[in-house]
């Protein structure tokens, strides 16, 4: 269950803003604008700040995306791997730009691309 919303997006970089929304059994991130060369860095920082303790799974909600490139991807590649490593449990959210270009590259089912948040948080109802 959610536990409060987000009331304000933080500014990463002119183009992507993202907020954290702490709950009792995920770790939930919203990120509005594009992730690209230009934002991956803080894009990953923005995300390592919170997650780097935490053993509580991760989803984040790029459906608000307007834009993803290589450099986008390669920073959600290497939280997938962190997040691999930890054996902790990990969901990317997109829109239909981001899942079109998770797709090319054949990362849906690594990066664990869900269709929309209610599918990606419905597994976390039960528990």
């Amino acid at each position: 269950m959610r536990t409060g919303a987000i009331t304000e997006l933080q500014r990463l970089t002119v183009s992507l803003r993202g907020g954290f929304e702490p709950q009792e059994r995920y770790l939930l991130f919203h990120f509005t604008g594009q992730l690209d060369a230009y934002s991956e860095r803080q894009f990953r920082d923005f995300v390592s700040q919170y997650v780097a303790k935490s053993k509580l799974p991760l989803v984040l909600d790029l459906s608000k995306v307007d834009f993803l490139d290589s450099s986008g991807l390669g920073a959600l590649v290497q939280i997938a791997k962190q997040r691999n490593e930890a054996k902790l449990k990990f969901f990317v959210v997109g829109n239909s730009r981001v899942v079109q270009t998770v797709k090319l590259v054949r990362l849906e089912a690594f990066l664990n691309l869900q269709p929309d948040l209610t599918t990606a948080l419905s597994g976390f109802a039960a528990q």
